[in-house]
């Protein structure tokens, strides 16, 4: 009876700690972002700290990763205080998703809207909807404050080469930056990042999901024309291929894992000249292999886990992480469930981040998420939409059947809000502050400053 009663009050205690810790982040958080906050119209800090502990979904992600961390209260204040102090650069992900309009879809469909003009509609709603519509704005500053990030390589590129697609999510994310000023700009040059972190604000630095081809084959450097001209539109990184083969090389879901062509080579040695970083997230393990072999420049899989703990077409080996170490780059580990494997929540995601650093270093890992927070409003309740009817896949993806199942609760412990709680882990598992500060964002800065390019200082 005696050591059950001193289990529960153990039990007890540990809650309060706990309680008291998660009560404790949004004052460490608050230091950040405060004069671009009163800047901008619903960016008040303070309503927007009340927001952050009013989420239910915020509040209950954070619960679910404080219980299977169980940090101390020490580990808790050290590791959001840093997390708060420091550069946080989101190797890949999504800024925060706004919702879609009903009223607006349902008016399309019954106008006969072509899927195509549907999906298009739907994807600007999810990636704009802050610039125009007040309380969507609140919740994605909100979701930002509450990350505590302060520069995400943004996905502004549809999965593909064509230039015509690859430019919708480049045009959508400009437009974003540019409504949403001081809050949230477009950095396009490293240094402007460290002066967003400086003022405490946010930015995009983009990236697209191909490099863009007009495919009109006249000659190889006509052909790899576009690269320069999506770079002065401010993309900073490519994806060399999707899961796909294409004409640079076998994507991860190839089973001939053929490697880059020949081509593929010369498009490399292109984005190297233009200051493009190359990413091979998405790429096969030969494709991977080779790339950074022959890039001149630092080579990174910016979103991506390590094969050597959980085998997925999306991980890499352990050969293909010493090579991009070789070359000067980063494993970014990302918050996908199934792609961490073991219980798929934060602590497999640690894992994945300890796994790297014992096989090349401290200073080639770091995170890249590739989730987002996504706006908990459903719009008009009134308005029913039709069931979507039933589609054959897209031909980018080529997604092989899962083979795990995640729990809802593992998912929810890697939520892209938790980021703080990611350095609370580092801070636990005995990494030094300035470690912790290369993984949560100094080792995405440091390869951003290798590949950009060095021009003239102004007069």
């Amino acid at each position: 009876m005696v050591q059950n009663q001193n289990t529960s009050e153990e039990k007890t205690s540990s809650r309060r700690a706990l309680l008291k810790a998660t009560a404790f982040s949004a004052a460490a958080l608050s230091v950040t972002n405060t004069s671009a906050a009163l800047q901008t119209k619903t960016g008040n800090p303070e309503r927007l700290d009340e927001l952050i502990q009013g989420n239910q979904s915020i509040g209950r992600a954070r619960q679910i990763a404080l219980d299977i961390l169980k940090p101390s209260q020490k580990q808790m204040e050290h590791g959001l205080k840093l997390h708060a102090e420091s550069l946080v650069f989101d190797g890949y992900a999504f800024s925060p998703r706004t919702a879609t309009e009903p009223v607006v879809i349902a008016k399309m469909i019954e106008e006969g809207a072509s899927d195509v003009e549907l999906q298009d509609a739907t994807e600007d709603m999810g990636m704009t909807r802050a610039v125009s519509d007040l309380r969507e704005r609140e919740e994605f500053m909100m979701a930002f404050r509450a990350s505590g990030v302060t520069c995400i390589y943004q996905n502004a590129g549809e999965e593909c080469q064509h230039p015509q697609r690859l430019i919708k999510r480049l045009a959508r994310f400009t437009f974003l930056t540019d409504m949403l000023k001081p809050f949230l700009t477009k950095a396009t040059a490293p240094n402007d990042i460290d002066l967003v972190k400086k003022g405490g604000g946010h930015c995009l630095y983009f990236t697209g999901n191909g490099v863009p081809l007009p495919q009109d084959w006249i000659s190889v450097e006509e052909e790899l024309r576009a690269i320069r001209v999506f770079f002065q539109l401010g993309i900073r990184m490519m994806h060399v291929t999707y899961q796909r083969r294409n004409m640079l090389g076998d994507g991860c879901a190839e089973t001939a894992n053929a490697g880059l062509s020949d081509f593929g080579r010369q498009a490399i040695a292109e984005m190297n000249r233009q200051g493009v970083l190359v990413d091979i997230a998405h790429s096969g393990w030969q494709t991977s292999l080779e790339a950074a072999k022959v890039s001149t420049k630092p080579v990174v899989a910016s979103h991506t886990t390590a094969a050597g703990l959980h085998h997925h077409i999306r991980s890499k080996p352990d050969e293909v992480l010493k090579a991009l170490a070789d070359s000067g780059g980063y494993i970014g580990i990302c918050c996908i469930s199934q792609f961490l494997g073991a219980k798929c929540d934060i602590t497999a995601f640690l894992d994945h981040i300890d796994y790297v650093i014992k096989k090349v270093g401290i200073d080639h890992v770091a995170i890249g998420t590739d989730v987002a927070y996504t706006s908990r409003s459903k719009g008009d309740n009134s308005i029913k939409l039709p069931p979507k009817r039933k589609s054959r896949n897209r031909f980018a993806s080529l997604w092989p059947k899962e083979t795990l199942t995640a729990t809802e609760s593992a998912r929810e412990s890697i939520a892209w809000t938790n980021w703080p709680l990611f350095t609370v882990g580092l801070v636990q598992r005995g990494y030094r502050d300035e470690d912790v500060k290369k993984i949560i964002g100094g080792n995405v800065m440091r390869v951003a400053k290798a590949v950009f390019p060095t021009y003239p200082p102004l007069a």
